[in-house]
Order: structure tokens, then sequence, then C-alpha cells
């Protein structure tokens, strides 16, 4: 693939960018259960709060890669429940076959450029998640199409040049995961069952090195404890392989909302001349088998959620919108709450 260089605004990143106060965290974790139960879990961790919305779109929405120039464009095949920053940009979501997406912070991730012969289609990174969970039920689809099709991605600038280096990661109900991640200038994907934990740098293939390690010193005696993304990666792997197995989904999330406070970064944390390590600014967890969806900002007391299954997804429904502008103290189920909207405008 032939990916261009990404600069983009604070919108756009999914509170990831790469400057002089550079955040350096974001946690993923994917709990494999007994009865084909998947359950993601992830953090959003950044300086500053994050305006997130959550809004859902059906199927059947008519939608492009760019406002013009070279462009992917399709039409929705699932609908799917989508967290945008600022209005302006899709951080992550899930559709209605349950495959999950995440974007987290990689700071060595190196893009192919463009080929600059105007016929690759280019994508928005406003719309990058979007577009897989608009048009795949698994991850095997994502990948066949990964391996077969080119484009490039584009991101307006923010704050005179900064550059967003993102690695994505894919589940779906069967608990396959694609991680998708950019090292000098090629496209690595790595899919696996075993791939259930994701944090920021260094590139995934040496963070299971760092892992490994950690398996043969053994979690019961001592396990990294600092907030730092190896430590992460390690503590998460630990905890979500010695967790039972056996339950329903209630308790999943529960296990899943555990090993997540065991990441986070405490919020209003600052390590002096250290500028990299951010607060826990919001945490999502996402069922895969019931399509729930379930959310948290770090400084509410209470986890809401919004159940796919019980939204009328069918083409011709109205997208609808959870603005936490107006409240973020949501409590249990908010499909209520939701209210009909217009799409969000991409900060293209």
């Amino acid at each position: 693939m032939k990916l261009s260089c990404i600069f983009l605004p604070l919108a756009m990143m999914g509170a990831a960018f790469f400057a002089p106060a550079k955040s350096d965290a974001c946690s993923r974790v994917v709990l494999l259960g007994d009865n084909e139960l998947t359950i993601v879990g992830r953090t959003l961790d950044w300086r500053t709060p994050i305006p997130t919305n959550l809004y859902v779109y059906p199927r059947g929405i008519e939608r492009q890669s760019m406002p013009d120039g070279p462009m992917l464009q399709w039409v929705s095949k699932y609908g799917s429940v989508i967290a945008v920053g600022y209005d302006e940009g899709v951080t992550e979501g899930m559709n209605e076959k349950g495959l999950v997406m995440n974007g987290l912070f990689c700071k060595g991730s190196i893009y192919r450029e463009a080929t600059g012969d105007g016929n690759t289609p280019v994508m928005s990174l406003a719309v990058l998640v979007s577009y897989f969970l608009d048009n795949f039920a698994t991850v095997a689809e994502a990948k066949q199409w990964l391996d077969n099709n080119d484009f490039a991605i584009f991101g307006k600038t923010f704050d005179g040049g900064t550059a967003s280096l993102l690695h994505w990661a894919l589940t779906d109900p069967t608990g396959v995961t694609l991680i998708m991640e950019y090292q000098n200038g090629q496209l690595d994907m790595y899919m696996s069952r075993d791939y259930q934990v994701l944090t920021n740098d260094p590139p995934f293939a040496d963070m299971l090195a760092i892992n490994k390690y950690w398996e043969r010193v053994g979690g019961k005696n001592m396990l990294p404890g600092t907030v730092r993304s190896a430590d992460r990666f390690v503590r998460a792997s630990f905890f979500v392989h010695h967790l039972p197995t056996a339950v329903d989904a209630d308790k999943g999330v529960a296990e899943v909302a555990s090993i997540m406070g065991s990441v986070a970064v405490p919020l209003g944390y600052e390590l002096e001349g250290e500028a990299n390590l951010s607060s826990t600014q919001w945490t999502s967890i996402a069922d895969t088998k019931s399509c729930v969806y379930h959310f948290k900002f770090s400084a509410d007391r209470d986890m809401f959620n919004i159940d796919l299954r019980r939204l009328d997804l069918y083409p011709g429904a109205p997208v609808l919108k959870l603005d936490t502008a107006k409240s973020s103290q949501f409590h249990g189920c908010v499909n209520d709450k939701l209210q009909r909207s217009q799409p969000f405008t991409p900060m293209w």
C-alpha cells in the first residue's frame, strides 16, 4: 500500500500527535471468554479533556473519503456506533456485525508517500475508521481488502504542521485481531487471536519480545508498574490471561473494565520533565457478541452504553447522536437519549 505522510489537527487524531509536548498513551485489551464472548476495551489518554460525541449511523449512507479529487466512495453496508472527537473525526467504533476498530498513537510510524499519479484514491483520517466499519463484517474481509487495494491518507496540519502517527487494531466476534502498523514506509499487518493487547511504542514486534521477557520473570512475582507504553502492555497481557473466561457478558465487561483501570493514567497525573505521559480521558468497552458499546468519561461517575441491536439501522433510518457537550452524566442504556442529527462534518 502507498500512503501519504499524515498531518492533521487535534480534532482528527483521536488524542494522539507528535509534538514537543506529545501524548504517549492509549491501551487496548481483548478478553476472549467462553461461548464466543469477545470484549474489547480501550483507554484514550490526553493532556486535556477530549470533547467526544457518539453517533449511530444506519446502513445505506452515501459517504466519501475526501471532498474532491481521487477518493473512495461507498454506501454503508452496516450500521455502526462511532466515537467522534471534536465532532470532526472518528476515533473508534463498532458496527452491527460486532467488528470493532480503534486507533492508537504510535510515534514510530513511517508512512509511504502517495504516488502522486492523480489516480490513487485518498482517505481522510476523519473517516478512515468508518470506512472499515461501514464495509466489512469480519477481520478477514478487511485483511483481504487491504491486501488488494491501494490508497493514500490525508489530514490537515495542526499547530504549524503537527504529524499524527497512529496504528490501528480491528477485532471481530471470533476474537481474531488485525493490527495495522506502518514501519519504514511499509504496512505491517499482524493477524491472530493471540494478539489481545496493543498500546503504543515500540513497534508491535518489539513489544512482543519485551512481553516475552516478562513472561519468563513471571507476573505473579513482579510486574512493571509505570504508565509507560511497554509497562502497560505487560500488565494488560498478564491480567487478560489470568482472569476467568467462563463468564457472561456483564461479568466480562466488568473484568475488562478492571484491566483498563490497571493500565489507565490517573487524572491530573504529571511527571516532571516527561510531557509525553497523559491522563486517561475516557474508556470504551465493546461487547462484540451482543453489540453493546459501553463508554465512560474519567471525570464522570458512571459508565453508560448504546445497544445497537435495539436500534433501527435500516437504510433511510436517521443518524442519531449523543451530545455529551450538553451532559455527560449518563447511566445505563442511553438509546432513548439519542437524538436525530445531521451527520458530523469531517475535518478534511
